[in-house]
């Protein structure tokens, strides 16, 4: 077989392996997020995929353990509340009434059962002094612990 040839044969299955890949990322049912409306009202098709829930935890809904690895809460948007139940590592700084993203699957009951919770870090989007104003311990942030 000439050089030609092999080059050819390497630049078809290098294009095929970036082609199938394009693919599979357009096709994959993660989404960037979904609002709490976007996901109450497709609840039924959503059922077991996995997906991101954009929301702010309602007040007086966080429920922690002690040992941080399991919390309930809600995420309410302009229309309902979702309820979420997160297991695995918990962010020090969750606490009531500040927006998340959960990344997780929504069981047959329309609760979502949630793997990973995303926070922003206060930190990085206030100035200096407003972040040593409204630094609060992790165990004060809010929320109850059991």
């Amino acid at each position: 077989m000439s050089t030609a040839v092999k080059l050819g044969v390497a630049a078809c299955i290098v294009a095929g392996v970036t082609l199938y890949m394009a693919y599979l990322g357009t096709t994959s049912s993660w989404k960037y997020y979904l609002t709490v409306d976007e996901c109450l009202a497709d609840a039924p098709a959503l059922i077991k995929q996995p997906m991101r829930v954009n929301g702010r935890i309602v007040v007086g809904s966080l429920d922690i353990t002690t040992a941080r690895q399991h919390a309930t809460f809600s995420l309410a948007g302009s229309g309902g509340e979702l309820p979420v139940s997160c297991t695995g590592p918990l962010p020090d700084n969750l606490a009531e009434d500040m927006d998340v993203v959960v990344e997780g699957r929504l069981d047959d009951s329309g609760s979502l059962l949630g793997e990973k919770v995303l926070t922003k870090c206060a930190s990085k989007y206030a100035s200096e002094k407003e972040t040593i104003a409204t630094t609060v311990p992790p165990s004060s942030a809010g929320g109850r612990l059991r």
